[in-house]
């Protein structure tokens, strides 16, 4: 995938994630994981433009893992709301989907990108 591809992939995730949060109980277990799901879910985007705008190849490793390490956050909540039932699983179903991939997809773009590092000395 480009970058370009991936950045509208995190930006449409960060917008699923959006409407899921809202869609939570207005209670104090809501209220928590909403805000969890809400800070871990939305910054991978931010993150990505961060790392596509780095200074150095150890800079752009260092900012993609850290997407990679708020994706797989993001699933972590998932999953305690899909557990939880607070709102039904199947609301939930396709962005945990979405999460799942986008890890897969990050985590390969780390390792490429570690191995161009090694293979450049930097």
């Amino acid at each position: 995938m480009k970058g370009d591809d991936i950045s509208d992939r995190l930006l449409e995730f960060a917008v699923r994630i959006i409407k899921l949060v809202d869609a939570l109980p207005n209670t104090l277990v809501g209220r928590h994981i909403g805000g969890q799901v809400l800070r871990s879910g939305t910054s991978p985007g931010a993150n990505y433009e961060e790392a596509r705008g780095a200074e150095s190849k150890a800079d752009f490793v260092h900012k993609l893992g850290i997407v990679l390490k708020e994706l797989s956050e993001t699933r972590y909540w998932l999953k305690l709301l899909i557990k939880s039932k607070l709102i039904p699983s199947k609301r939930i179903e396709s962005v945990f989907s979405e999460a799942d991939e986008l890890c897969k997809i990050i985590g390969k773009s780390v390792i490429t990108a570690k191995k161009k590092q090694r293979r450049s000395g930097r």
